[in-house]
C-alpha cells in the first residue's frame, strides 16, 4: 500500500514521502532520479524516482506541460534513445535498461499506444486482421501463433467481426480499439496508454475505457496517462500527480483526488462529486467525513443526508 505524501500547507502542494517497501521481485517499473532535457525544452522531468508493482493500474495526471508524456517515453526508451538531449538517472522495465535494450528490445516488455491512433496504425495493412498481425510478423512469429495472438488480441478489444474491415473504414474509437490490439498482440508486461482517449467522441471514449477497465481483470501492469479524471477514478489503484517536470504527489487514488485545493493550485480538477462535497463541507457548513470520488461513493454518502431514497 502506498501512502500519500504529507501535504504542506504553505504552499498547497505535496512534498514527496517515500513509499512503503516492495520488494524487488515485485517491481516492474523501476525508475531512480531521473532527470531529462530535450534538445531544445530543458528540464522536462526532474529527479524522478517511481517503482511500480506487478498488476498495478497507476494513473498519471498534471496540466499540460507537466510531463507525462515525456515519462511514459521513458519507459520503453523512446527518451532518449530517439529524442536524443540529455538524460540523468536510471529507468529499468521488467528488469531491463532503457539505456542497454534498444526500443525494439524493449517493445517485447512493454507496449505504448499513442494519443492519435494513426501514429500507431502501420499505414500499410489493408484490413484490421493484417494490422495487428504486422508487428508479430516483423519479429518472426510463425503463421500459426500469429493467428491465434491476432485473434485473441482482436476480441479482448471488442473488435471480432471487423477482421476484414479496412483499419481506415474504422471510426476513432475503433482505431483506437485497433491500436491497443496490435500492442497486446505482441504480449507484453506492461501497457502504457499516453491520453488514448483524449481525441474521441464520448462514445469512442466509452469504448477505449471499457476495454482498459477489462485489461485490469488480466492483472496486467497498466500506466495511463489521462485528463479524464472522473474515468480514472473509477479503476486506477494509484495516482501520480505531474507539475513542471517533477512528482508533486502520489497516494492511493482517493487520497490523491481528494485533495481539491492542492490539485486546484496546480491548474487540475477532482471528480465533480469531490468537489460538490468539498464545497457542501467549505462553503455550507456539513460534515461529510469522507469524500466521495466517483458517482456510486457520492450516493452512499449523500444518503445520509435523507433527501436520496
Amino acid at each position: 500500500m502506498f501512502v500519500i505524501k504529507h501535504y504542506e500547507a504553505t504552499t498547497g502542494i505535496l512534498k514527496p514521502r517515500m513509499p512503503e517497501t516492495m520488494r524487488k521481485e515485485e517491481r516492474v517499473i523501476e525508475l531512480e532520479n531521473v532527470s531529462y532535457s530535450y534538445p531544445t525544452t530543458p528540464n522536462a522531468l526532474k529527479n524522478i524516482t517511481l517503482k511500480v508493482g506487478k498488476g498495478e493500474i497507476i494513473g498519471v495526471i498534471g496540466p499540460n506541460g507537466a510531463g507525462k508524456s515525456t515519462l511514459l517515453k521513458t519507459l520503453n526508451g523512446l527518451v532518449p534513445q530517439f529524442y536524443g538531449g540529455e538524460f540523468k538517472g536510471r529507468v529499468v522495465i521488467c528488469g531491463m535498461s532503457t539505456e542497454e535494450h534498444s526500443v525494439a528490445e524493449l517493445t517485447t516488455k512493454v507496449g505504448l499506444v499513442f494519443q492519435n491512433p494513426e501514429d500507431q496504425l502501420s499505414g500499410v495493412a489493408t484490413s484490421v486482421y493484417e494490422e495487428v498481425a504486422f508487428g508479430l510478423s516483423m519479429l518472426g512469429f510463425p503463421h500459426e501463433v500469429i493467428r491465434e495472438k491476432v485473434l485473441d488480441s482482436i476480441k479482448k478489444v471488442g473488435l471480432s467481426g471487423f477482421e476484414n474491415r479496412s483499419p481506415f473504414s474504422l471510426s476513432g474509437g475503433e482505431q483506437q480499439r485497433l491500436a491497443i490490439a496490435t500492442v497486446l498482440a505482441i504480449k507484453p508486461e506492461v501497457l502504457v496508454l499516453d491520453e488514448p482517449v483524449a481525441q474521441l467522441d464520448p462514445i469512442g471514449k466509452s469504448e477505449v475505457l471499457n476495454v482498459i477497465k477489462q485489461l485490469k481483470k488480466e492483472k496486467l501492469t497498466i500506466v495511463i496517462a489521462e485528463h479524464e479524471i472522473e474515468e480514472l477514478a473509477t479503476f486506477v489503484d494509484r495516482i501520480i500527480v505531474l507539475y513542471n517536470g517533477g512528482i508533486t504527489a502520489t497516494g492511493s487514488t482517493k487520497d490523491v483526488l481528494t485533495k481539491v485545493e492542492m490539485l486546484k493550485n496546480i491548474g487540475i480538477d477532482s471528480p465533480s462529486v469531490t468537489e460538490l462535497t468539498y464545497v457542501l463541507n467549505n462553503e455550507y457548513g456539513f460534515s461529510f467525513k469522507d469524500s466521495p470520488i466517483n458517482l456510486s461513493e457520492a450516493i452512499k454518502i449523500y444518503k445520509a443526508l435523507g433527501n436520496l431514497k
